[in-house]
């Protein structure tokens, strides 16, 4: 498997990650104080606030984020382009999109619209090679 690939399978579980940091910060809490209900998780994640609902909100935003990259990634390796610099731009989408969960939950949201933006650019440009 190329780096590339390999970033594409980190890419399809960091917004499960994500989504665990809300689940998982919510483990000790009793469960009419917002504790994680597997049997109602829609109606939990509607309850959430802060730092929580943000984890969420950033799992669904990287779900979104997927079909570009994926289809980028298997475009670009099919018309052959340059594998290196595939796997650098891969990388460099991977690192932004650990910098925008850190800065949604932050609670940064320029910050947070620069960063997004600037992984769909490396996206883009992954596709633009093939």
């Amino acid at each position: 498997m190329t780096i590339a690939n390999w970033c594409v399978l980190a890419a399809c579980i960091l917004p499960i990650l994500t989504v665990g940091l809300a689940k998982g910060g919510s483990a000790k809490s009793a469960a009419s104080a917002g504790k994680y209900d597997n049997n109602n998780p829609r109606d939990w994640a509607n309850r959430l606030t802060g730092w929580q609902m943000r984890a969420n909100a950033a799992q669904g935003n990287g779900f979104e984020a997927l079909p570009l990259f994926i289809a980028a990634v298997v475009l670009a390796q099919q018309s052959q382009a340059d594998q290196g610099r595939i796997d650098t731009l891969a990388l460099i989408f991977i690192a932004l999109r650990l910098v925008y969960i850190a800065v949604y939950l932050m609670n940064l949201g320029t910050v947070r619209t620069l960063v997004w933006t600037a992984s769909m650019a490396a996206s883009i440009a992954i596709l633009v090679m093939s």
